[in-house]
């Protein structure tokens, strides 16, 4: 189902009306609604349904205009802004950001996108998280973008190879991981168990306690 086009562009604009006014004399109200416009185009292009395209619009933009404002000094950062990589970001850096939020209790700024996002999060991978009370259902596949790179403190990569910018005074982390699409759900349990050690070996780096014991 596709939206007509009036009522696309009136969302749009709503979007754009309403963050240009929390955003008052940080970016220009033709910054953002740019800003809007280019986070609608993107997810477009790999969007299955187009149903609810500018509920996600508005999520993508805000988190966007989030790390801008961070990496252009405008906001104070209060905690590590942590962002997870992978090609689809339907699998394994969903899964990832799902546990590094919940791990953390919520202390660490998480992000996740995909070098060439698809267009749904790996349905496996939803039921693998929900299976240890992690709901990944409001989750969606985002691509990669330099305002979120530049926001973050420690980017951690998983598999998405060259396709991963470097950039300057960044941490980088690389986990080898196997991907979770098209794989059953038993091998799936496995990676997202793996993926959960990684995260609780990460957070011990950081010199931040898990919110739960870790498992014996």
């Amino acid at each position: 189902m596709t939206l007509p086009e009036d009522t696309t562009e009136a969302r749009l604009d709503t979007i754009a009306r309403d963050l240009a006014g929390k955003y008052s004399g940080t970016y220009s109200e033709q910054s953002i609604r740019l800003l809007v416009q280019d986070s609608y185009e993107r997810l477009a292009e790999n969007a299955t349904v187009t149903t609810y395209l500018p509920v996600l619009t508005a999520r993508f933009t805000r988190t966007r205009l989030q790390a801008l404002a961070q990496a252009d000094g405008h906001t104070l950062k209060e905690t590590p802004e942590i962002l997870f990589l992978c090609v689809h970001n339907a699998g394994r850096s969903q899964m990832a950001a799902a546990w590094m939020d919940h791990l953390s209790g919520g202390k660490v700024r998480v992000r996740s996108a995909g070098s060439a996002p698809t267009g749904d999060v790996n349905p496996a991978a939803i039921a693998a998280m929900a299976e240890v009370g992690i709901e990944l259902t409001e989750a969606y596949p985002k691509p990669m973008t330099s305002d979120v790179l530049r926001a973050s403190d420690v980017i951690v990569t998983m598999g998405c190879g060259d396709a991963c910018p470097v950039y300057p005074g960044k941490r980088y982390l690389d986990w080898e991981l196997p991907d979770p699409a098209g794989r059953p759900i038993n091998e799936v349990r496995a990676i997202r168990d793996t993926i959960r050690d990684h995260v609780e070996a990460l957070l011990t780096e950081l010199a931040m306690p898990t919110t739960q014991p870790s498992r014996s």
